[in-house]
């Protein structure tokens, strides 16, 4: 695609092919400014209205990343990208680079990367969804805290999510807190949502209209305390409450999932749970969402999750662990509770106290009212403004 020449700011959002949730959610809220944006995306995004934009180059340097082609075909298919990736930079007169996500090999994108970056004479913004996953699952090394140093220290600014990141972000790392913007995660307004009742819902997955439907979606993976929800679950039996779960095995994950069904048959919980293990296709996801009555999150760690606010984006409240600043986003009464980590029976209380509670009871009225609260805090047009706030301090200390 011809590039746009103006002097109007222009700025160059890497994206990574990852999360097409947040990528083009930002995009959306950005395209709303006096600002030229080169987006560097995939074949998933390429066909979104919004990169269509008048002010936005689409530039599908990612391309294909189906994750079922033979490992051939995708150690070329990542060295092309790369290869790409370093020519892009090299001729583009975007001077600001937003890095949204890291590429595939993430010690040399958090370093050498970076250098060939700032030769080239970019200033460099990168957000942090993670300020340090592998300490968060135990798996810290000195090579990963070595290059996540680097990385913190050769950007010119940091965005994070919430205050709690920016304080590990200082504390741990000895980022300046001039440094570092927080811009809450946007609400997912990219998955469809359509007329589909919660009745029609419930019919496609065979569920009655009265039958009481917990939620779990998303990759299934040790830190997310599937195996936790598993065990609430055997305090819920005279409830007769549904689990429903949906989200494909995340990789090298596949012994823990056998775990957690050993789990089920040893609490004898098969005929309450209903189970989807595979990857869910953004188009059905409203299927699972609107069937539930509440989405669980019994995580172990995290900073930050998404689903959260994809939940939001259909009304449903949600249960989550006191782990990162998850309880930020929630609003205890209002848009779900908040219960203690690795604690099963904790979350069966609250389990049942949500099903006595006025947001089971009212369900409706609270549905809609989740859906306003998030579209106010969390509205890519208002994240979009925060990160366009950001681009022109760093081209004005540019300039």
């Amino acid at each position: 695609m011809e590039r746009i020449n103006n002097k109007r700011l222009k700025i160059s959002l890497l994206t990574g092919g990852q999360d097409i949730h947040y990528s083009l959610g930002l995009l959306s809220g950005l395209v709303l400014k006096d600002i030229y944006i080169e987006f560097i995306g995939n074949d998933l995004m390429r066909n979104a209205d919004v990169t269509k934009s008048p002010n936005v180059n689409f530039f599908n340097l990612r391309g294909d990343q189906n994750p079922k082609a033979p490992m051939r075909k995708k150690i070329i298919r990542v060295l092309k990208y790369y290869f790409k990736l370093i020519k892009y930079a090299a001729v583009t007169d975007s001077k600001v680079f937003h890095i949204l996500w890291l590429n595939k090999f993430i010690y040399f994108d958090r370093t050498l990367l970076n250098i060939y970056y700032k030769m080239l004479g970019k200033k460099l913004i990168f957000t942090a969804h993670d300020i340090n996953f592998r300490k968060l699952v135990g798996k810290d090394t000195i090579i990963n805290r070595l290059t996540l140093k680097f990385l913190y220290k050769i950007v010119d600014h940091i965005i994070v999510h919430n205050e709690k990141m920016k304080s590990e972000l200082i504390n741990d790392f000895k980022i300046e807190g001039n440094k570092i913007s927080i811009i809450p995660f946007g609400i997912n307004e990219v998955i469809p949502n359509s007329n589909l009742t919660r009745e029609e819902a419930r019919r496609k997955l065979n569920l009655e209209e009265h039958e009481k439907v917990i939620l779990f979606f998303g990759n299934i993976a040790p830190y997310k305390g599937l195996d936790q929800l598993i065990e609430a679950l055997k305090y819920l039996k005279e409830r007769n409450i549904k689990l429903l779960i949906a989200g494909r095995i995340k990789h090298g994950c596949h012994e823990y999932w056998e775990n957690v069904e050993k789990m089920v048959l040893k609490h004898d919980l098969e005929k309450y749970i209903i189970k989807k293990i595979e990857y869910i296709p953004e188009e059905e996801a409203e299927i699972y969402f609107k069937s539930a009555d509440v989405l669980i999150m019994p995580y172990k760690y995290i900073f930050q999750s998404g689903v959260i606010f994809t939940a939001y984006h259909f009304g449903l409240p949600v249960i989550a662990t006191d782990v990162g600043a998850i309880k930020e986003d929630i609003i205890e009464g209002k848009t779900g509770f908040v219960c203690k980590a690795n604690d099963p029976e904790d979350l069966s209380k609250k389990i049942t106290f949500f099903y006595e509670s006025d947001i089971y009871n009212n369900f409706e009225n609270y549905r809609n009212q989740i859906i306003e609260y998030a579209k106010k805090k969390y509205s890519w047009e208002i994240a979009g403004e925060k990160n366009y706030q950001v681009y022109k301090r760093i081209v004005e200390n540019l300039n």
